[in-house]
């Protein structure tokens, strides 16, 4: 079968958005790997610029296109490809490859569908398929009905009795789905799952069940195995993306176990899957009765989470089974010697966490169901289930320290808050626990399995008893209030409790803070890391080897753990590693562009002779895949564990500049321990992160930033505005309400931002800065080595600076700044990284207004625009950047960005769909959860690309407008000039109405929803499908203007109807649109610009 297969096409994800994300750059990077190593030429179409697959040399022909049927269709006309490969771009590739297949295009050009057949996916996706198709094999699924419309629905409904669950088919990660108690929630729910899909599934609910998962792998010989099964930590009615899962499953006995794997293996074979696939069960422990909820015909987020947890690369395996070949013939590609026929076995527990953004966003509900909402996810391993998730929860970044000796949350009603899961709800049953509730009670609310509360319980008793102790004079002793007067000895304690702590996954901050140490913690952590490394409490290294030693077995895939006696690594010492620090989990404002950073760190390193080395603990990346380095460590990006690795590790330096914030945060620290940090120094990025110095510096050097002060009373606040005059930027320093930012224009704004997200006192003070308006942002990404400056690439926003830059829309090389900007840039830049003396990347953001120039900030590392750059200007910047933190010679590349002959655009995925009542509108702080970058003829060409790629359609017929200030009304005059002679018919509220008018263009009138007897109200339009695209540009942020703007951007979103919130991007989308149809859209591959 593989020898007539000569090139292959493989879809991508796109950019990253909820429910879809990282897991999907990881094995579309795995599936290119295996094809390539047969010698087959590779063609991949993926958008998503920041990805590691779409870099050189991993796929022979890159187009960064959208992934949707007309782009594709034209791609397989021009490349001619043997075959297709479907399930390696999440349910974005699937969809489209399902629709190419339905409308035969397909069968016209020949292309052969590699793995699991079509008609298994349709019968896999489609519900009515799927449960006829399990019925002939006497499986049993959960009772449900498709329906087409929402008469039907409610009947349904009523049959089947309520609570039920609404689902739209075809749909990602739960996408347009819910629970509803009763016909009134139903309505709402139906509506919504409609404008995602024709098709809307009505089905019993079974809340509280336990959910189970099997990943299962078949070859075309029939030979199956299952890889890994899994059990989520929360009861069903929680979607798999938004619950802590365990692996292996902890609470199933033997016969459970078996029973459940022999189903699904005999569900696989039923339905022919080719490859991988996950088989999703509800499980009722009471009667051992199940149902089976799903299978996806694809790798999921959760293969790749099986693939980290059993070292058992599935997504390689899947691609080479999709060429034809069996399991008996396929190596285990990360042991080496064992054959891929063969079911890993684990000696270890793994606990995923998901993490969420939710304080990044106006109003959005709290509440976990069956839609996700989670923007990435951690793994944590151990040996005890104490240990792993008492790592998992530090390692999501939240603040927390684990499970216990976390700030206290505060909860007026505990049964409530265990009863209706929100992001919180594990540190609620820590605050339970505390409270007195019993592991009954606490099951009795939250249905979660009582092995696991037990477990939990054990790790606050642990805590109530270190808080008997303190360490004094070097030793551990017993608190004074606890102090037996009779006993003198029993002042010195043994040192059993701190190993029982350490075994169950307390770091050193914990035990600092149950002792009491609170004064100066990071003191008190060095006290409690001092005193156990004297006492030999130390953590050992063990090998993820995926046979749980049955077998003799080198990986280079480890974990530390307080359990066990002694290292499976034996260290040469010889100095010759460089580690690398990873991104940590993925989260909004760092994602999977700081993946692709680290990946490239690691080549170089790996290409130059010295011993890669990765700490990372995301299982949704490349970087954490076993061929990347030399040694990966999957463990925590925490001061305590770094320190443990580096101790053992002894490496020649350490790289914290291409994994965002979280490595850059412990750069100071490290080099206290006198840890080499390769590249720009500690002291350096410190200058350039503490607000003061940096300001300090700028003044220094004679440098303008826009003026700004650390205020600490409304009076002097109120004095200082009166000199830098309205908008301000408001930054408080402590923040309640999650909102971490705001640009307030006027008074009332002002003193209504800051009693309600800040309190401002002397021991919280709020930064107040000086907003200019109409200015462009302009980046400087750049790689200096000893202050001087080697690589530079400048790119300038189309939106005015207000907009976040991880939310902006970037154009590369820039088009339209004076030849003057651009010189004064480059001057500022050069000084800036002289007097910082930098080695290695950086990026500064500039403001331009006039040939006025300010500097917004400095950072010292890689930023989110560095993979953009460096593949449209096809010069790698992290390359150069390493090259020259290892002390290697490097030398200024001869080309630059006024050179090149087609543009770039950077532009950002929402995922407002997934967050429910989130107000969709752009600020100061971002939003988007992922990117997507293009390369164009010219702007226009570009833009279209890449906003069809974030999933805008071209509108048909009719565009709703309402376009905000005097100011953004004229800036969108031109646009709407175009739009109507264009023929579009225009609808717009009152005020844009008018002006709409005075200059001659015609426009029907609609109402505001405060309008509410006049007609055409603009939402019923909305709500009837007569609107093809919504322009809605919010004034300010005053009470009824959000009311009424809310109201209408928030059925746009949940409707599905393209919203564009800003006016220059809005005119830029629009010039495109109007001056290119899609049949004028190039099909040309990154390869063929030159």
């Amino acid at each position: 079968m593989k020898e007539d297969i000569k090139k292959v096409l493989i879809l991508g994800s796109g950019a990253l958005k909820i429910g879809e994300a990282g897991e999907f750059d990881y094995s579309g990077s795995q599936a290119l790997k295996a094809i390539k190593e047969e010698g087959i030429q590779t063609v991949l179409i993926n958008p998503n610029i920041a990805t590691v697959q779409t870099s050189e040399g991993v796929a022979d022909t890159v187009y960064f296109l959208p992934v949707t049927p007309f782009f594709v269709e034209k791609v397989i006309a021009k490349e001619r490809p043997d075959g297709i490969l479907l399930a390696f771009g999440g349910q974005t590739a699937l969809n489209c490859g399902v629709a190419l297949y339905q409308s035969g295009v397909l069968e016209k050009y020949n292309v052969r569908v590699l793995g699991t057949p079509v008609q298994a996916i349709m019968d896999t996706e489609d519900r009515e398929l799927f449960v006829r198709k399990l019925d002939e094999i006497g499986v049993k699924t959960i009772k449900s009905e498709a329906v087409e419309n929402a008469e039907d629905a409610r009947r349904a409904a009523a049959e089947l009795g309520y609570p039920v669950i609404v689902r739209a088919a075809y749909a990602l990660g739960g996408l347009g789905s819910g629970f509803c108690d009763n016909e009134e929630e139903l309505d709402v729910l139906v509506e919504k799952a409609f404008s995602f899909s024709s098709q809307v599934l009505v089905e019993k609910s079974l809340k509280g069940w336990k959910e189970v998962e099997y990943e299962v792998v078949r070859d075309r010989f029939d030979n199956c195995i299952t890889v890994c099964n899994m059990e989520n930590f929360d009861p069903l009615g929680i979607h798999t993306g938004e619950s802590i899962v365990i692996a292996p499953s902890q609470t199933l006995t033997n016969s459970e176990y078996h029973k459940l794997r022999e189903l699904a293996i005999r569900i696989i074979r039923h339905i022919g899957i080719v490859g991988e696939c996950n088989v999703q069960y509800a499980f009722d422990p009471e009667s051992e009765d199940y149902r089976v909820i799903e299978v996806n015909a694809r790798l999921s987020r959760s293969s790749a989470l099986a693939s980290k947890a059993t070292g058992y690369p599935l997504a390689f395996v899947a691609a080479k089974l999709g060429l034809g070949y069996g399991l008996f013939d396929l190596k285990n590609s990360v042991t080496k010697t064992t054959s891929a026929f063969f079911e890993p076995a684990l000696d270890y527990v793994v606990c995923k966490i998901p993490r969420w953004d939710l304080g990044k966003f106006h109003g959005v509900a709290r509440e976990l169901g069956s839609s996700m909402k989670s923007v990435g996810e951690v793994m944590a391993i151990g040996r005890t289930f104490e240990e792993a998730i008492q790592k998992g929860l530090r390692m999501i970044g939240q603040g927390m320290h684990g499970f216990v000796e976390n700030k206290e949350l505060v909860i007026t009603d505990i049964d409530k808050a265990l009863h209706e899961p929100t992001d919180t709800r594990i540190f609620v049953i820590s605050k339970a626990f505390r409270a007195g509730y019993t592991v009954d009670q606490i099951h009795e609310l939250t249905k979660i399995d009582r092995w696991f509360l037990q477990k939990l319980y054990g790790i606050m008793c642990t805590s109530k008893e270190l808080h008997k102790l303190t360490i004094d004079n070097g030793q551990l002793a017993i608190k004074k209030e606890y102090r037996n007067p009779d006993n003198c000895q029993s002042s010195i304690v043994n040192c059993s409790l701190l190993r029982k702590a350490k075994r169950q996954g307390f770091s050193d901050f914990q035990i600092a803070r149950a002792f009491g140490l609170e004064g100066n913690i990071e003191k008190g952590m060095m006290q409690v890391r001092q005193f156990r490394k004297e006492h030999g409490i130390v953590p050992v290294v063990k090998q993820i080897d995926t046979l749980a030693a049955e077998y003799p077995a080198q990986t280079n895939y480890l974990y530390l753990t307080y359990s066990g006696t002694e290292n499976d690594v034996q260290y040469q010492g010889d100095h010759r590693s460089i580690v690398v620090l990873g991104s940590g989990a993925y989260r909004i404002g760092s994602s999977v562009e700081f993946d692709w950073c680290g990946v490239q760190a690691l080549e170089t390193i790996r290409k130059e002779g010295w011993r890669s080395v990765m700490i990372n603990y995301n299982p949704e990346t490349v970087s954490t895949d076993y061929d990347m380095c030399d040694r990966l460590y999957f463990d925590e990006l925490t001061f305590e564990r770094v320190m443990d690795i580096l101790e053992l590790e002894n490496p020649h330096g350490v790289i914290v500049s291409t994994g965002g914030q979280i490595p850059n945060n412990l750069a100071m620290r490290l080099d206290e321990q006198h840890v080499n940090i390769l590249g720009t120094s500690a002291k350096s990025i410190d200058n350039a992160e503490d607000r003061e110095k940096f300001s300090a510096m700028l003044d220094r050097i004679g440098v303008d930033q826009p003026r700004w002060k650390e205020l600490s009373s409304m009076e002097d606040i109120n004095e200082f505005v009166v000199e830098v005059g309205f908008p301000v930027l408001v930054r408080p320093s402590y923040v309640l309400s999650g909102a971490a930012m705001n640009v307030c224009s006027n008074q009332e704004e002002l003193e209504r931002f800051l009693l309600l997200a800040a309190n401002v006192s002397q021991k919280h003070p709020v930064v107040v800065s000086q907003f200019i308006e109409h200015a462009k942002e302009v980046e400087m990404d750049a790689v200096a080595d000893k202050g001087e400056i080697v690589m530079y690439a400048i790119s300038e926003h189309i939106e005015f600076a207000g907009v976040h830059s991880g939310d902006a829309t970037i154009q590369f090389p820039a088009q339209k700044l004076y030849v003057e900007t651009v010189r004064r840039i480059k001057r500022i830049s050069k000084q800036i990284a002289k007097e910082l003396n930098i080695s290695g990347p950086f990026n500064i953001q500039y403001l331009a207004k006039g040939n006025e120039i300010k500097v917004i900030e400095c950072n010292l590392r890689a930023s989110r625009s560095f993979p953009f750059v460096s593949k449209v200007l096809r010069i790698n910047f992290i390359e150069l950047a390493t090259r020259i933190m290892l002390g290697l010679p490097v030398e200024k590349p001869n080309k630059n960005e006024f050179d090149l002959d087609y543009v770039g655009i950077k532009a950002s995925q929402f995922s407002f769909n997934r967050l429910q009542k989130a107000d969709p509108v752009l600020g100061v702080d971002m939003a988007s959860t992922g990117e997507v970058g293009c390369i164009g003829d010219d702007v226009s060409e570009a833009v279209l690309k890449s906003m069809l790629s974030v999933g805008l359609r071209i509108p048909e017929k009719n565009i709703l407008l309402s376009t905000g200030t005097p100011k953004q009304k004229v800036a969108m005059l031109d646009a709407a000039k175009m739009l109507a002679s264009k023929g579009y018919n225009l609808f717009a509220t009152g005020g844009t109405h008018r002006f709409l008018e005075e200059n001659g263009i015609s426009s029907t009138r609609v109402y505001w929803p405060s309008e509410e007897d006049m007609e055409p109200q603009a939402l019923t339009m909305l709500h009837e499908r007569k609107i093809d695209m919504v322009v809605n540009i919010p004034r300010d942020l005053s009470a009824g203007e959000l009311n009424n703007g809310y109201k209408i951007r928030r059925a746009a979103i949940d409707l599905n109807i393209p919203l564009i919130t800003n006016a220059r991007l809005a005119s830029a989308f629009i010039e495109a649109f109007c001056t290119l149809g899609m049949d004028d859209i190039q099909i040309r591959s990154w390869q063929e610009y030159k």
